[in-house]
């Protein structure tokens, strides 16, 4: 058992220092060992097979964002969800029986406000007409259509 307080963080502090020590050790070998060839093929952007077509800085729809944030919206609401099922039984002790259920309720209705807030831009109705700012779909060449035999 450690008893000061370098004993009981140094293992931490060497699990740092040898996981960069290795992280930087496999991008140097890398660096010098890797062997490199330049040519126009390797060099050209590559989409899936298709050549690329356009500007790469076109202007994107906002639905791209907006689904960014439900998911970002969802993904947090369930991190926060499994450690408040874990010691939920221990925020109910004492003089606040009710703390544990109502600060999750608060946590809940505000994420339901955001949902709401996103459906209401219309980020779940993938039906929609795509705005003018929508990117256009990549057309494959004709030699990997599927209607030609």
């Amino acid at each position: 058992m450690p008893n000061s307080y370098s004993e009981t963080y140094f293992p931490v502090l060497l699990q740092m220092v040898l996981a960069t020590a290795v992280g930087f050790a496999l991008v140097a070998l890398g660096v010098i060992l890797g062997y490199r060839v330049k040519n126009k093929v390797k060099d050209s952007p590559y989409e899936c097979g298709v050549q690329p077509v356009g500007s790469a800085k076109e202007r994107f729809s906002v639905k791209f964002y907006l689904v960014a944030m439900l998911f970002i919206l969802f993904d947090i609401e369930a991190i926060f969800l499994y450690p408040w099922a874990v010691v939920y039984r221990d925020l109910n002790h004492g003089a606040n029986r009710m703390f544990g259920f109502v600060e999750m309720l608060i946590f809940v209705v505000l994420v339901l406000a955001g949902f709401f807030y996103i459906w209401k831009k219309g980020v779940l109705n993938w039906q929609a007409d795509p705005g003018p700012a929508s990117v256009p779909p990549a057309k494959a060449p004709a030699a990997y259509s599927l209607s030609e035999k």
